[in-house]
């Protein structure tokens, strides 16, 4: 009777070890379109992935439109194209410095990434503001979207590389600001950059599903501009909790968000990340703790002095390496102050 009991402990131990399911490890919760997430077994999403990436490849089914907005025509974009005609026709100035903008998914040129980021950089002057449409992002398949991610970065990196050859942009002054899977479309970007790097990539709460953190050529990681930056406001749901960034910034210890209540889905927390950043560009108030490592930042465990690291700033490209704890308010301003 003893051996009959241990034997059907073992097998229930046995069924709940495989059961425990680890977001980003074993598998993912992917997003649907009703808000809700699904799990998907790593095996199988991987195997989705690598067949329909073979099946991908043509641009044609993955189209990337550009709009070009400067203080000349800030509520008018010019749509623009990697040829000399489209550029010569445009405000385009390689002197004043470049964004580029990317939504992630079920989003468009109209979300807050594009607009909020753009008016936080022209209240610092001039700027080719440079908006990246993709319309595969707004597949009701989360999972196509996240196959076209390649391409379109493939086609950000085309456009830079045309400007920089023909048109003199400077790469030392180009920055690609990306949210949730536009992070990972800059990452794509930033690795087909030829002869040089972006200067720096800011990833706006990286996504997590279906993406994995000891994959780092498949997804954006620290190595694919000269700098980059993450802000990861809901690390273990819809973005990565592991830290992304050569600096990676921890608000509220990453996972979820003063103000954003419940916020089952997590997407509250997730667009976060734009609007802190956004105000972070505008008023520099987002003074940070350093950390030993992530852990240390999730948990809140980084003391009680403040750093002279602001998260979002632009000077962070020279002095900054590690993990940053932020604190913040539940309503705007944000940031707490300088």
């Amino acid at each position: 009777m003893m051996k009959l009991l241990l034997a059907l402990a073992f097998c229930v131990l046995a069924a709940n070890a495989v059961e425990i399911r680890e977001n980003g490890e074993n598998g993912w919760y992917v997003p649907q379109v009703d808000g809700s997430l699904e799990w998907m077994d790593r095996e199988v999403a991987e195997a989705f992935l690598d067949a329909s990436s073979r099946k991908e490849g043509r641009s044609v089914l993955n189209p990337v439109t550009f709009y070009l907005y400067t203080h000349s025509n800030r509520d008018n974009p010019q749509e623009i194209k990697a040829t000399s005609a489209s550029i010569s026709g445009s405000h385009f100035n390689p002197n004043n410095p470049t964004r580029f903008t990317i939504h992630g998914w079920s989003s468009s040129k109209d979300e807050f990434i594009n607009y909020g980021v753009r008016d936080a950089w022209f209240s610092h002057g001039d700027m080719n503001m440079i908006a990246v449409d993709w319309g595969r992002a707004r597949s009701v398949d989360y999972a196509s979207s996240v196959v076209a991610v390649p391409g379109v970065g493939e086609q950000v990196a085309d456009l830079i590389n045309f400007l920089r050859n023909s048109h003199g942009l400077n790469l030392d002054n180009t920055m690609i600001i990306g949210h949730s899977l536009g992070a990972h479309v800059s990452g794509y970007a930033g690795k087909n950059v030829k002869n040089g790097q972006v200067h720096t990539i800011i990833g706006l709460d990286p996504a997590l599903p279906l993406f994995s953190y000891d994959s780092p050529n498949k997804r954006l990681s620290s190595t694919d501009a000269w700098y980059v930056e993450s802000i990861q406001t809901n690390g273990g749901t819809l973005g990565f909790l592991k830290p992304i960034g050569k600096g990676a910034f921890y608000p509220n210890g990453g996972k979820s968000q003063p103000g954003c209540g419940v916020d089952l889905t997590g997407s509250c927390a997730h667009s976060r990340s734009v609007i802190y950043y956004a105000e972070s560009v505008q008023q520099n108030n987002f003074p940070t703790m350093k950390c030993g490592d992530y852990e240390e930042a999730v948990s809140k465990a980084c003391g009680s002095s403040y750093s002279s690291v602001h998260m979002g700033a632009t000077t962070n490209a020279y002095m900054v390496a590690g993990d940053y704890y932020v604190p913040v308010r539940s309503e705007a301003p944000y940031g707490m102050g300088n």
